[in-house]
């Protein structure tokens, strides 16, 4: 099994946890903190983004409010957080750069960083690893959804 499967082009690292209805992604930290972002194909599904604004460190999120909001020419819409805790970083990137999104979604593109307040809870409603890639799988085909378009310098 690859790293990183793919669904209609659409990369789906195994290693991360995903709110498949939000089309958010978080990765845990080594300093028990959460990095959250978009998935691939949240990104393909809003094209190239224009603007994005994570919320402001110290904010506390509960799950499904947004922690940042994103605006393409089609779309703006929030990023809802998969976790409830305080924002205790933003990419600091996006204010000058939104597309680091669309080229790495998973990696350079992240949105915030939260130090979770009821992490074992929330984390256990989250996807990950095959389960997650099957779920995607499910919805992008029953919503037919397009196949993820990845810009020049796209990485996984």
């Amino acid at each position: 099994m690859t790293e990183n499967p793919e669904v209609r082009g659409c990369v789906l690292p195994l290693n991360l946890h995903y709110n498949v209805g939000d089309h958010t992604w978080v990765a845990m930290n080594d300093d028990g903190t959460a990095t959250v972002g978009m998935t691939d194909v949240a990104q393909n599904l809003a094209g190239p983004l224009l603007h994005a604004k994570p919320k402001k460190v110290g904010v506390v999120r509960k799950k499904g409010k947004p922690v940042g909001t994103v605006e393409s020419s089609k779309w703006v819409g929030p990023v809802k957080s998969p976790l409830s805790g305080e924002i205790v970083a933003v990419n600091e990137t996006l204010a000058s750069d939104a597309q680091v999104i669309n080229r790495s979604p998973y990696k350079d593109g992240w949105i915030v960083k939260l130090r979770p307040s009821q992490l074992d809870e929330e984390l256990a409603t989250l996807l990950t690893g095959q389960p997650a890639v099957d779920a995607y799988r499910e919805r992008i085909e029953t919503e037919d959804l397009k196949a993820c378009e990845h810009v020049e310098g796209f990485e996984a």
